[in-house]
Formats: C-alpha cells, sequence, structure tokens
C-alpha cells in the first residue's frame, strides 16, 4: 500500500472552482502516476477552512471513483498557512515509484516531493 499526494489551489469559494480544481488534481495525479480509478482504494480530502461550498469528495464520485471510500477533513487552522487549499491523498495498492502533485500556489507546501527534487 503507498499514498499519493496532492494538493492545489482556488481563487474563491465556490462549488465550480472546488469541483473544477478537484478535477485537474486528480485527473494530474493519475496521469503523472500512470494509474487508473481502478488502482485506488481510498482517497482522503482535506481542506482550509476558508472552503466550504463543496465536498471535493463529490466531485470525485462524479469522476468515476464512486465505489471506493472517501473522507472529507478540515485541514488545522495554522497562523500564516496556505489559504483556499485542498489537499489529497489517494491510496493505491500498487508496489511503483510514486510522483505527488502539487498544483497552483499549493506548489510551495512540499517542495521536497515535486518530481525531480526526489530523485
Amino acid at each position: 500500500m503507498q499514498m499519493i499526494r496532492g494538493a492545489i489551489t482556488v481563487k474563491n469559494n465556490s462549488e465550480k472552482e472546488i469541483f473544477d480544481a478537484t478535477e485537474e488534481l486528480l485527473i494530474e495525479i493519475l496521469k503523472k502516476n500512470e494509474i487508473a480509478k481502478e488502482d485506488v482504494f481510498a482517497i482522503f480530502f482535506t481542506a482550509t477552512d476558508d472552503l466550504d461550498k463543496a465536498y471535493p469528495a463529490k466531485k470525485a464520485r462524479e469522476l468515476g471513483f464512486e465505489s471506493i471510500p472517501m473522507m472529507c477533513f478540515q485541514e488545522m487552522k495554522i497562523n500564516n498557512s496556505l489559504s483556499k487549499c485542498i489537499r489529497v491523498g489517494l491510496f493505491i495498492n500498487l508496489n511503483t515509484g510514486v510522483k505527488h502533485v502539487y498544483l497552483r500556489d499549493a506548489v510551495i507546501l512540499r517542495p521536497d516531493l515535486l518530481e525531480g527534487n526526489n530523485e
């Protein structure tokens, strides 16, 4: 079992932006890791407390992840932390190297995990 990490930010707290960002992030994770939806057995999402218009898991179900467990949590509120941020952990049953995906302003969160920095 492995977990692929990812994060993305949105400009506005709206259902459309949360759903669009969730889709962009999940598709990029699948693409970069060359995995299929069927390789994922659980997904955990967190969102900062300034995002309250939609559940990222709802969009994931619409994208075809309907038969796996998913949970949405509120990220801890820490002073000076990145705002309007959705984080994700995809749990997979493959023993391949994983490529974590950080998009938009979220690239600052874990530069050590970005492709090219951890090889």
